[in-house]
Protein backbone atom coordinates (compact mmCIF):
# COMPACT_ATOMS: atom_id res chain seq x y z
CA UNK A 1 0.00 0.00 0.00
CA UNK A 2 2.96 2.47 0.01
CA UNK A 3 1.88 5.62 2.03
CA UNK A 4 -1.50 4.15 2.98
CA UNK A 5 -1.51 1.73 5.80
CA UNK A 6 -4.21 -1.08 5.25
CA UNK A 7 -5.56 -2.93 8.23
CA UNK A 8 -7.95 -5.29 8.52
CA UNK A 9 -10.35 -6.58 11.34
CA UNK A 10 -13.65 -7.79 12.13
CA UNK A 11 -17.38 -6.46 10.61
CA UNK A 12 -18.89 -4.31 13.74
CA UNK A 13 -22.88 -4.24 13.66
CA UNK A 14 -21.93 -0.31 13.60
CA UNK A 15 -20.16 -0.56 10.05
CA UNK A 16 -22.91 -1.82 8.23
CA UNK A 17 -24.26 1.78 6.50
CA UNK A 18 -20.89 2.11 5.68
CA UNK A 19 -20.24 -1.15 4.25
CA UNK A 20 -23.24 -0.96 2.04
CA UNK A 21 -22.08 2.18 0.52
CA UNK A 22 -18.89 0.48 -0.11
CA UNK A 23 -20.68 -2.38 -1.70
CA UNK A 24 -22.45 0.42 -4.16
CA UNK A 25 -19.53 2.19 -5.18
CA UNK A 26 -17.51 -1.16 -5.83
CA UNK A 27 -20.43 -3.55 -7.37
CA UNK A 28 -23.32 -1.12 -8.23
CA UNK A 29 -26.62 -1.54 -6.70
CA UNK A 30 -26.61 -5.44 -7.12
CA UNK A 31 -28.76 -8.23 -8.68
CA UNK A 32 -31.57 -7.40 -6.22
CA UNK A 33 -31.64 -3.82 -7.15
CA UNK A 34 -30.80 -1.72 -4.27
CA UNK A 35 -28.60 -2.72 -1.04
CA UNK A 36 -30.84 -2.13 1.82
CA UNK A 37 -29.97 -2.88 6.22
CA UNK A 38 -32.66 -5.59 6.11
CA UNK A 39 -31.31 -7.45 2.65
CA UNK A 40 -27.95 -7.09 4.42
CA UNK A 41 -29.37 -8.69 7.79
CA UNK A 42 -30.86 -11.13 6.85
CA UNK A 43 -28.23 -12.31 4.12
CA UNK A 44 -25.40 -12.24 6.97
CA UNK A 45 -26.62 -12.04 10.69
CA UNK A 46 -29.78 -13.89 10.21
CA UNK A 47 -28.86 -16.83 8.04
CA UNK A 48 -29.99 -19.95 10.27
CA UNK A 49 -26.52 -21.46 9.05
CA UNK A 50 -24.66 -18.98 11.02
CA UNK A 51 -23.55 -15.54 11.15
CA UNK A 52 -21.07 -14.82 8.28
CA UNK A 53 -17.61 -14.29 8.10
CA UNK A 54 -17.44 -10.66 7.43
CA UNK A 55 -13.73 -8.94 7.34
CA UNK A 56 -12.91 -5.23 6.57
CA UNK A 57 -10.23 -3.71 5.38
CA UNK A 58 -9.72 0.00 6.45
CA UNK A 59 -7.25 2.68 5.21
CA UNK A 60 -7.32 6.94 5.75
CA UNK A 61 -9.96 6.21 8.65
CA UNK A 62 -12.51 4.82 6.50
CA UNK A 63 -13.64 0.75 5.37
CA UNK A 64 -11.90 0.51 1.93
CA UNK A 65 -12.45 -3.72 1.32
CA UNK A 66 -15.16 -5.97 2.24
CA UNK A 67 -14.57 -10.02 2.32
CA UNK A 68 -17.82 -12.02 3.48
CA UNK A 69 -17.64 -15.72 3.69
CA UNK A 70 -21.84 -16.87 3.81
CA UNK A 71 -22.26 -20.15 6.20
CA UNK A 72 -23.91 -22.94 4.32
CA UNK A 73 -24.33 -26.40 5.21
CA UNK A 74 -24.61 -29.43 2.96
CA UNK A 75 -25.69 -32.94 3.74
CA UNK A 76 -24.07 -36.13 1.70
CA UNK A 77 -25.54 -39.17 3.12
CA UNK A 78 -25.53 -39.33 6.74
CA UNK A 79 -22.90 -36.81 6.83
CA UNK A 80 -23.26 -32.90 7.46
CA UNK A 81 -20.39 -30.48 6.06
CA UNK A 82 -20.02 -26.90 7.12
CA UNK A 83 -19.55 -24.64 4.25
CA UNK A 84 -18.79 -21.01 3.61
CA UNK A 85 -19.74 -19.55 0.11
CA UNK A 86 -17.65 -16.60 -0.93
CA UNK A 87 -19.75 -13.29 -1.28
CA UNK A 88 -20.06 -9.62 -1.22
CA UNK A 89 -16.45 -9.29 -1.95
CA UNK A 90 -15.53 -5.43 -2.26
CA UNK A 91 -12.57 -3.42 -2.53
CA UNK A 92 -13.22 0.50 -3.61
CA UNK A 93 -12.08 1.94 -6.53
CA UNK A 94 -9.70 4.26 -5.19
CA UNK A 95 -7.56 1.02 -3.67
CA UNK A 96 -8.08 -0.95 -6.43
CA UNK A 97 -5.09 -2.84 -7.51
CA UNK A 98 -3.11 -2.78 -4.06
CA UNK A 99 -3.52 -6.13 -2.74
CA UNK A 100 -6.63 -5.37 -0.68
CA UNK A 101 -8.77 -8.46 -2.35
CA UNK A 102 -5.65 -11.17 -1.66
CA UNK A 103 -5.13 -9.54 1.97
CA UNK A 104 -8.90 -10.11 2.95
CA UNK A 105 -9.28 -13.51 1.94
CA UNK A 106 -6.17 -14.34 3.17
CA UNK A 107 -7.55 -13.51 6.51
CA UNK A 108 -11.00 -14.17 6.38
CA UNK A 109 -9.50 -17.78 5.36
CA UNK A 110 -7.89 -18.09 8.59
CA UNK A 111 -11.41 -18.38 10.62
CA UNK A 112 -13.16 -20.27 8.09
CA UNK A 113 -10.78 -23.03 8.89
CA UNK A 114 -11.95 -23.38 12.46
CA UNK A 115 -15.77 -23.16 11.27
CA UNK A 116 -15.75 -24.84 7.96
CA UNK A 117 -14.69 -27.56 6.34
CA UNK A 118 -14.76 -25.77 2.34
CA UNK A 119 -15.25 -22.44 0.93
CA UNK A 120 -17.65 -22.41 -2.46
CA UNK A 121 -18.29 -20.13 -5.09
CA UNK A 122 -19.75 -19.05 -7.86
CA UNK A 123 -17.53 -16.37 -9.85
CA UNK A 124 -17.43 -14.79 -13.29
CA UNK A 125 -14.92 -14.47 -15.75
CA UNK A 126 -13.36 -11.19 -13.97
CA UNK A 127 -12.90 -12.41 -10.78
CA UNK A 128 -12.19 -16.15 -11.60
CA UNK A 129 -8.39 -15.51 -12.33
CA UNK A 130 -7.93 -14.20 -8.83
CA UNK A 131 -9.42 -17.06 -6.98
CA UNK A 132 -7.65 -19.38 -9.21
CA UNK A 133 -4.21 -17.68 -8.39
CA UNK A 134 -4.88 -18.04 -4.44
CA UNK A 135 -5.81 -21.98 -4.69
CA UNK A 136 -9.03 -22.25 -5.41
CA UNK A 137 -10.12 -25.43 -7.44
CA UNK A 138 -12.77 -25.56 -10.53
CA UNK A 139 -14.49 -27.98 -10.30
CA UNK A 140 -16.90 -27.19 -13.46
CA UNK A 141 -19.99 -25.57 -14.96
CA UNK A 142 -23.03 -26.09 -13.41
CA UNK A 143 -25.46 -26.03 -16.34
CA UNK A 144 -28.09 -23.59 -16.60
CA UNK A 145 -31.69 -24.70 -18.28
CA UNK A 146 -33.58 -22.06 -20.29
CA UNK A 147 -37.03 -22.09 -21.19
CA UNK A 148 -37.59 -19.40 -24.18
CA UNK A 149 -40.82 -17.11 -24.61
CA UNK A 150 -40.03 -14.38 -27.09
CA UNK A 151 -36.37 -15.00 -28.68
CA UNK A 152 -35.97 -11.39 -29.53
CA UNK A 153 -36.63 -9.94 -25.98
CA UNK A 154 -33.96 -13.29 -24.41
CA UNK A 155 -31.37 -11.75 -27.19
CA UNK A 156 -31.28 -8.35 -25.19
CA UNK A 157 -30.42 -10.19 -21.71
CA UNK A 158 -26.76 -10.67 -24.17
CA UNK A 159 -26.12 -7.78 -26.19
CA UNK A 160 -27.21 -5.38 -23.37
CA UNK A 161 -29.45 -3.66 -25.61
CA UNK A 162 -32.73 -1.70 -25.29
CA UNK A 163 -34.81 -1.96 -21.64
CA UNK A 164 -37.16 -4.43 -20.20
CA UNK A 165 -40.85 -4.01 -20.35
CA UNK A 166 -42.30 -1.93 -17.09
CA UNK A 167 -44.29 -4.05 -15.99
CA UNK A 168 -44.84 -7.93 -16.09
CA UNK A 169 -47.76 -9.77 -15.02
CA UNK A 170 -46.41 -12.16 -11.40
CA UNK A 171 -48.70 -14.74 -10.13
CA UNK A 172 -48.56 -17.49 -7.61
CA UNK A 173 -48.52 -16.59 -4.03
CA UNK A 174 -45.69 -14.82 -1.32
CA UNK A 175 -44.06 -17.43 -0.63
CA UNK A 176 -43.63 -16.88 3.21
CA UNK A 177 -47.83 -17.34 3.24
CA UNK A 178 -46.89 -21.08 2.04
CA UNK A 179 -44.21 -21.51 4.80
CA UNK A 180 -47.22 -20.72 7.08
CA UNK A 181 -48.30 -24.12 6.72
CA UNK A 182 -45.54 -25.52 8.34
CA UNK A 183 -47.63 -29.26 9.19
CA UNK A 184 -48.31 -29.47 6.14
CA UNK A 185 -44.69 -28.44 4.69
CA UNK A 186 -42.85 -30.52 7.06
CA UNK A 187 -44.65 -33.33 5.79
CA UNK A 188 -44.16 -32.96 2.00
CA UNK A 189 -40.06 -32.38 3.37
CA UNK A 190 -40.40 -36.45 4.62
CA UNK A 191 -41.71 -37.72 1.21
CA UNK A 192 -39.32 -35.81 -1.10
CA UNK A 193 -36.33 -37.52 -2.69
CA UNK A 194 -33.05 -37.39 -1.40
CA UNK A 195 -29.93 -37.15 -3.57
CA UNK A 196 -27.83 -39.77 -2.05
CA UNK A 197 -23.98 -39.24 -1.35
CA UNK A 198 -24.02 -36.11 -3.27
CA UNK A 199 -23.70 -32.27 -1.54
CA UNK A 200 -27.05 -30.71 -0.87
CA UNK A 201 -28.61 -28.18 1.05
CA UNK A 202 -31.02 -29.56 3.80
CA UNK A 203 -34.31 -28.78 2.42
CA UNK A 204 -36.03 -27.83 6.59
CA UNK A 205 -38.90 -25.79 7.31
CA UNK A 206 -36.53 -23.13 9.20
CA UNK A 207 -34.48 -22.99 6.11
CA UNK A 208 -37.02 -22.86 3.68
CA UNK A 209 -38.71 -19.60 5.55
CA UNK A 210 -35.75 -17.90 6.04
CA UNK A 211 -34.47 -18.30 2.28
CA UNK A 212 -37.63 -17.97 0.13
CA UNK A 213 -40.26 -17.03 3.53
CA UNK A 214 -38.53 -13.72 4.71
CA UNK A 215 -35.99 -12.58 2.03
CA UNK A 216 -36.23 -8.85 1.71
CA UNK A 217 -36.57 -7.23 -1.71
CA UNK A 218 -35.92 -10.28 -3.47
CA UNK A 219 -40.13 -11.20 -3.97
CA UNK A 220 -40.21 -14.68 -4.09
CA UNK A 221 -43.34 -16.57 -5.01
CA UNK A 222 -44.58 -19.83 -4.76
CA UNK A 223 -46.84 -22.25 -6.74
CA UNK A 224 -48.01 -24.80 -4.60
CA UNK A 225 -49.92 -28.51 -5.49
CA UNK A 226 -51.88 -29.76 -3.38
CA UNK A 227 -54.17 -33.52 -3.15
CA UNK A 228 -55.34 -35.59 -0.56
CA UNK A 229 -52.59 -35.79 1.41
CA UNK A 230 -51.76 -32.37 1.14
CA UNK A 231 -49.00 -30.26 -0.53
CA UNK A 232 -47.65 -32.23 -3.34
CA UNK A 233 -45.39 -30.78 -4.39
CA UNK A 234 -43.88 -26.70 -4.25
CA UNK A 235 -42.22 -24.25 -6.68
CA UNK A 236 -40.03 -21.04 -5.84
CA UNK A 237 -39.72 -18.61 -7.84
CA UNK A 238 -38.97 -14.92 -8.25
CA UNK A 239 -39.34 -12.57 -11.13
CA UNK A 240 -36.63 -9.87 -11.68
CA UNK A 241 -35.17 -7.89 -14.92
CA UNK A 242 -32.14 -9.06 -16.79
CA UNK A 243 -30.88 -7.06 -19.54
CA UNK A 244 -33.20 -5.79 -21.76
CA UNK A 245 -35.59 -8.82 -20.76
CA UNK A 246 -37.64 -10.26 -17.86
CA UNK A 247 -36.33 -13.44 -16.17
CA UNK A 248 -38.70 -15.92 -14.11
CA UNK A 249 -35.82 -17.52 -11.74
CA UNK A 250 -36.85 -21.14 -10.67
CA UNK A 251 -34.66 -21.70 -7.25
CA UNK A 252 -36.40 -24.94 -5.98
CA UNK A 253 -38.98 -27.48 -7.02
CA UNK A 254 -39.53 -29.83 -3.72
CA UNK A 255 -41.96 -33.05 -5.57
CA UNK A 256 -42.05 -36.59 -3.58
CA UNK A 257 -39.46 -39.33 -4.77
CA UNK A 258 -40.36 -40.04 -8.69
CA UNK A 259 -42.18 -37.32 -9.13
CA UNK A 260 -41.42 -35.92 -12.72
CA UNK A 261 -45.07 -35.31 -13.88
CA UNK A 262 -45.62 -32.98 -10.82
CA UNK A 263 -42.32 -31.70 -10.89
CA UNK A 264 -42.98 -30.47 -14.75
CA UNK A 265 -47.05 -29.28 -13.71
CA UNK A 266 -45.17 -27.00 -11.12
CA UNK A 267 -42.90 -25.88 -13.78
CA UNK A 268 -45.42 -25.02 -16.41
CA UNK A 269 -48.01 -23.52 -13.43
CA UNK A 270 -44.94 -21.54 -12.76
CA UNK A 271 -44.79 -20.16 -16.33
CA UNK A 272 -48.41 -19.33 -16.40
CA UNK A 273 -48.12 -17.51 -13.57
CA UNK A 274 -45.12 -15.40 -14.83
CA UNK A 275 -45.80 -14.21 -17.84
CA UNK A 276 -41.79 -13.01 -18.32
CA UNK A 277 -39.78 -13.22 -21.79
CA UNK A 278 -37.69 -16.78 -20.14
CA UNK A 279 -37.60 -18.95 -17.22
CA UNK A 280 -34.25 -20.54 -16.34
CA UNK A 281 -33.79 -23.43 -13.62
CA UNK A 282 -31.01 -25.72 -12.61
CA UNK A 283 -31.69 -29.20 -10.43
CA UNK A 284 -29.64 -32.09 -9.37
CA UNK A 285 -28.79 -34.51 -12.57
CA UNK A 286 -30.94 -37.38 -12.55
CA UNK A 287 -33.35 -35.91 -10.22
CA UNK A 288 -37.16 -35.65 -10.42
CA UNK A 289 -37.06 -31.92 -11.09
CA UNK A 290 -34.49 -31.87 -13.74
CA UNK A 291 -36.35 -34.76 -15.81
CA UNK A 292 -39.33 -32.58 -15.35
CA UNK A 293 -37.54 -29.71 -16.59
CA UNK A 294 -37.29 -31.39 -19.62
CA UNK A 295 -40.76 -32.36 -20.35
CA UNK A 296 -41.89 -28.62 -19.16
CA UNK A 297 -39.81 -27.50 -22.35
CA UNK A 298 -36.81 -26.14 -20.41
CA UNK A 299 -33.10 -26.57 -22.49
CA UNK A 300 -30.04 -26.66 -21.16
CA UNK A 301 -28.04 -23.29 -22.31
CA UNK A 302 -24.43 -23.13 -23.68
CA UNK A 303 -22.09 -22.64 -20.71
CA UNK A 304 -23.21 -22.89 -17.21
CA UNK A 305 -22.21 -21.48 -13.54
CA UNK A 306 -18.43 -22.01 -12.90
CA UNK A 307 -18.46 -23.28 -9.63
CA UNK A 308 -14.94 -23.15 -7.48
CA UNK A 309 -13.96 -24.53 -4.13
CA UNK A 310 -11.48 -24.22 -1.75
CA UNK A 311 -11.53 -27.79 0.30
CA UNK A 312 -10.26 -26.62 3.95
CA UNK A 313 -9.10 -30.11 5.02
CA UNK A 314 -8.23 -33.46 3.64
CA UNK A 315 -10.38 -36.47 3.71
CA UNK A 316 -13.86 -35.10 2.65
CA UNK A 317 -16.17 -37.35 0.83
CA UNK A 318 -17.45 -37.27 -1.39
CA UNK A 319 -14.64 -34.92 -3.41
CA UNK A 320 -15.50 -31.72 -3.88
CA UNK A 321 -13.33 -31.13 -6.35
CA UNK A 322 -15.48 -33.29 -8.97
CA UNK A 323 -18.82 -31.59 -10.31
CA UNK A 324 -20.64 -35.43 -9.81
CA UNK A 325 -20.28 -34.92 -6.15
CA UNK A 326 -22.63 -31.94 -6.27
CA UNK A 327 -26.51 -31.86 -6.13
CA UNK A 328 -27.15 -28.27 -6.71
CA UNK A 329 -29.75 -25.95 -7.38
CA UNK A 330 -30.14 -22.39 -8.22
CA UNK A 331 -31.61 -21.86 -4.85
CA UNK A 332 -27.51 -22.68 -3.65
CA UNK A 333 -26.45 -20.62 -6.30
CA UNK A 334 -28.19 -17.63 -7.16
CA UNK A 335 -26.76 -14.05 -6.34
CA UNK A 336 -28.53 -11.69 -4.66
Amino acid sequence: MSATVLTTRPFQDEDQQEVLDLLTASLGTGPAGKRTPELFRWKHLENPFGRSILVVAVADDRIIGLRAFMRWRFVAGDQTIEAMRAVDTATHPDYQGRGVFSELTRTALEEARARADLVFNTPNEKSLPGYLKMGWVPVGRVPIAVRVRRPIAFLRTFRGRGSASPKVRVGGVAASQVLLEGDVVSDLLLRIEHPGPRLATPWTLEYLRWRYGSAPVLGYRAIALRGPRGLDGLAFFRVRPRGGSWETTVSDVLVPSGSVSGGARLLRLVAMASRTDHLTCSFPRGSAAGRASRRAGYLRAPGGMTLVTNPLRAGITPDPTELRSWALSLGDLEVF
